[in-house]
């Protein structure tokens, strides 16, 4: 059987076309790596945290966690107070704090590693936030559960988890139902009392040299001329009843 000649060209494009890479299966193109963790957009989404996240920008906090939570492997623990919670605060409450103790207050919500919901039956007390110090007066901040209840108390205020928003294993977001007030803001403890100064002692000392027991070498030679005056007296009248019984 003898072909056409347009059979036998349609025959080679389609042979060329076959052949072809562009013909070939592109495999599938890799997902877009996800974008950076940012703590505030995590905020946003899940609602009803305004006020907090009003905190975290205008104190910076919210800079210095997008720069742990991106350019580290450092986990990030975060208690985020809903606005019903600040609601509950006492009016000027806010206002009345300086900027250094608004960053304080940020940061006493922020614990500086990945905290699951299944560490907090065994966590450490008391934790340490990146308000600082832990030590009581400073920023103590004591988590113990009953249950299913994740309880955090501050010395000032006594709250419970109320839920997790968000978890990714380096990040862990959980609300709580109050602000968390920490005790140097909130509830400051009078400074220690100064240590009682060694002078002090030196002067007990001379008061007690000053006794009379001491036998100072002035009082010895009081005692030597009192003592000699006792003794003349004694010969003259010695002397004196000799020469009477001498004229007898």
């Amino acid at each position: 059987m003898e072909h056409s000649p347009f059979f036998l060209l349609l025959s080679t494009v389609l042979l060329l076309l076959t052949a072809s890479p562009l013909a070939q299966s592109q495999p599938a193109a890799a997902p877009a790596p996800p974008g950076p963790t940012n703590v505030t957009k995590i905020l946003e989404k899940a609602g009803q945290f305004t006020v907090f996240i009003r905190l975290l920008k205008s104190t910076g906090v919210a800079n210095q966690l997008y720069g742990q939570l991106n350019n580290s492997d450092n986990g990030i623990t975060i208690f985020a107070p809903s606005d019903s919670s600040f609601s509950s605060l006492k009016a000027g409450t806010l206002n009345s704090l300086s900027d250094e103790q608004q960053v304080e207050l940020v940061q006493f919500h922020v614990i500086p590693s990945y905290v699951s919901s299944s560490n907090f039956q065994t966590i450490s007390n008391p934790l340490r936030t990146q308000a600082g110090d832990s030590a009581e007066g400073h920023f103590p901040l004591n988590i113990t559960t009953s249950g299913n209840t994740v309880n955090i108390t501050s010395g000032v205020t006594n709250t419970t988890v109320s839920g997790s928003v968000y978890s990714d294993g380096q990040l862990a977001v959980y609300q709580v139902d109050k602000v968390l007030l920490p005790q140097q803001v909130f509830d400051p403890r009078p400074p220690a009392p100064a240590p009682v100064p060694t002078v002090a002692k030196s002067k007990k000392k001379k008061e007690d040299g000053d006794s009379p027991d001491d036998d100072s070498p002035a009082d010895a030679s009081l005692a030597l001329r009192e003592v000699g005056s006792v003794r003349s007296a004694v010969l003259v009248c010695v002397i004196s009843i000799s020469l009477a019984w001498f004229y007898l």
